[in-house]
């Protein structure tokens, strides 16, 4: 695999980031998430979370917020001051506002606070969406046995995060991976994860010089993309996040190709 564009310093974070993850799960009670499989929502695409009923321990996420704004200050001291007026800004009403927005993925929401606030505009949502994620994690752990596969276009079948990750694993099936729960399901090896197009012709890979293990599925119906990795030939498998953090280069050069994350939705008459 060739090494990765993203600095070292950053992956030390994104590590600790998912470490404090892995903690804050375990600090849950199970019972506060109750999923329920809808078979007929699922089959439309409707992500499981829309089916979940999550009692969310406010007074935690704040703490969450808290902890992750100290390990960010600790690699950037100069979000410090950020950091403490976010803490000051975050009553129960406006973190429960967070949670909505995080799940709905709002860009735009959280771009007008963060204007509003006069900080940096990627900070709000990202706090956001990383104290979100183990509660989206531990629904994926419950539901995981039901999920085998996924609706072509509706991204992640539990929390809906697009398709951009797939794994090949034992007999060389290809296994998507969601990086935000941490859900996996199968699909077919020559099959456009976003449109379902399984045409030999419209559907093809992406190689990439010195990269043994990685190629780039790319779909000229939709122009979507997913990485596969062949990740049979790691020592060590790296966690879905840090995959996908670690061969974002994959991103840029589909992204440079013409195609895109998320596949375009074709109208019909």
């Amino acid at each position: 695999m060739k090494k990765s564009v993203v600095s070292k310093e950053y992956q030390k974070l994104q590590k600790e980031i998912i470490s404090l993850q892995e903690q804050w799960k375990t600090s849950l009670d199970p019972d506060r998430i109750l999923p329920r499989i809808d078979k007929a929502a699922m089959e439309s695409g409707v992500p499981v979370v829309a089916w979940t009923a999550i009692d969310f321990d406010i007074p935690l996420f704040l703490q969450w917020i808290e902890d992750i704004g100290k390990l960010l200050a600790n690699y950037q001291p100069e979000l410090e001051k950020t950091i403490e007026t976010i803490k000051g800004l975050l009553d129960e009403e406006t973190a429960k506002r967070w949670i909505d927005e995080a799940f709905a993925f709002n860009h735009i929401y959280f771009a007008s606070f963060a204007e509003e606030q006069e900080i940096d505009g990627w900070i709000p949502q990202f706090i956001a969406e990383t104290v979100l994620r183990p509660y989206l994690q531990l629904t994926a752990e419950k539901v995981q046995g039901e999920i085998q596969y996924a609706v072509h276009g509706a991204g992640c079948p539990v929390c809906g995060e697009p398709v951009r990750l797939a794994q090949l694993e034992d007999g060389g099936k290809k296994v998507l991976h969601c990086p935000r729960c941490l859900a996996h399901w199968h699909d077919k090896r020559i099959t456009c994860s976003h449109c379902g197009n399984e045409d030999h012709e419209t559907v093809h890979f992406l190689t990439i010089e010195g990269e043994s293990a990685a190629q780039i599925q790319v779909c000229e119906e939709c122009k979507g993309y997913t990485k596969i990795i062949d990740t049979r030939q790691y020592i060590v498998k790296p966690t879905p996040a840090m995959l996908d953090l670690n061969t974002i280069h994959l991103d840029f050069v589909a992204q440079e190709n013409g195609y895109k994350s998320a596949g375009e939705t074709k109208q019909t008459n």
